[in-house]
């Protein structure tokens, strides 16, 4: 049967029908009024999402966009950067500071499991003569489901005193209670294809006035991505650059629907969906790869001991059309993951853990229990 994919992946994320309806409308010029007063509620909107006082800027981007665009704006060529690697996302990051010339070293953790505190607390702490200039960490680490400790990670940055502390929150963002102003993260980057419940084609970064201070004194080359030409467009409701307008069409709607919600309803629902995923995985007597005390809110990672991830995948999409992701890089084929961030519900659990419970007896994989049966009473808890 066509048009009934359900996308039960860490992004691209489901899109409300209210947000698809108001992006089929027809453009409009987005150096009208009209246009500036959407952008002037989005705004508005997306502190409310941040928790933060400062300007959010929406730039044109996927969350890699916004990432790139947190380093470049506050760094120097030689900077001495920390930057946290535990996946695929990690490693990205590494990648981008060395392409632009930092001194970077990396502090590690085996994929699937969390990087400890104490390992960037001693090499800040010995960094007597204040070099690093700033912390890069991702904090859902999605090609693992791995949450990092962003707020422990935090507070030792911040005894450092200079070092910036720069945060990839693409999948935690929406689905994780992280209050910006109050632990004073310095720069923050999302993607709306994530808990914003939206299509790919934006990415948003919070500064704080720290980082603002960095940028006057930042000599890495920009130019798309120079986030001060967004905090002056910004300022009079507008965009440096050509916008996906019917993109804001989408995020006006969707911020409204986020905010009829509530902030403390988000992150309950998303901590009660992934309990549930996960107690359905355990029932079920498949593996998961990143431990209870950190896994993330938006995606399960799960290692099936003697079945390949790939023919799992495979079924679930070609007998139910539910689509789940699968492993990058060495864990192509060993692993899948099931997404449950943004636009989902309880029946959207329940529906694919009843998919995979199914995948499974048809793959000759026997259960020790009813993955449904746990997801269920999870959800009756509330």
């Amino acid at each position: 049967m066509d048009d009934k994919l359900m996308l039960m992946i860490p992004g691209p994320t489901p899109v409300p029908e209210k947000v698809l309806l108001a992006m089929a409308k027809h453009p409009i010029g987005h150096r009208s009024g009209e246009f500036s007063q959407i952008i002037a509620e989005t705004n508005a909107n997306l502190k409310w999402l941040f928790q933060t006082e400062n300007p959010v800027l929406a730039l044109t981007a996927s969350g890699t966009g916004t990432i790139e665009a947190a380093i470049i704006n506050f760094l120097s060529a030689g900077d001495r950067v920390l930057v946290g690697n535990n996946g695929k996302f990690g490693e990205r990051w590494a990648k981008i500071a060395k392409a632009y010339g930092l001194d970077m070293q990396q502090i590690t953790a085996e994929w699937g499991e969390p990087i400890a505190p104490d390992a960037f607390g001693e090499v800040l702490a010995a960094d007597s003569e204040k070099k690093i200039k700033a912390v890069i960490l991702t904090h859902s680490e999605t090609s693992t489901g791995v949450l990092n400790d962003l707020e422990a990670i935090n507070k030792l940055v911040k005894q450092h005193g200079e070092a910036l502390m720069i945060v990839d929150a693409v999948t935690s963002l929406g689905s994780y209670n992280i209050p910006v102003d109050e632990w004073g993260i310095d720069v923050i980057g999302s993607g709306s294809q994530k808990g914003f419940m939206l299509p790919p084609g934006l990415g948003f970064v919070a500064v704080s006035d720290k980082a603002w201070a960095a940028y006057e004194k930042a000599t890495l080359p920009k130019f798309y991505l120079d986030l001060g030409t967004y905090r002056k467009a910004a300022a009079k409701d507008s965009t440096p650059f050509t916008p996906p307008v019917n993109l804001y069409f989408g995020m006006k709607v969707a911020l409204e629907m986020m905010k009829e919600e509530g902030l403390e309803s988000i992150f309950a629902r998303h901590q009660r969906h992934k309990e549930a995923t996960r107690a359905g995985m355990k029932a079920l007597g498949l593996p998961l790869f990143a431990p209870d005390s950190n896994a993330s809110p938006a995606v399960t990672s799960v290692v099936p001991d003697g079945i390949d991830a790939e023919k799992i995948r495979s079924v679930m999409k070609k007998r139910f059309n539910i689509a789940v992701a699968g492993g990058q890089d060495h864990m192509k084929g060993k692993m899948f993951r099931i997404g449950h961030l943004g636009f989902v519900s309880d029946r959207d659990i329940l529906c694919a853990v009843s998919a995979l419970e199914a995948t499974l007896q048809e793959l000759g994989h026997s259960t020790p229990e009813s993955g449904v049966a746990a997801v269920s009473k999870r959800l009756q808890q509330g």
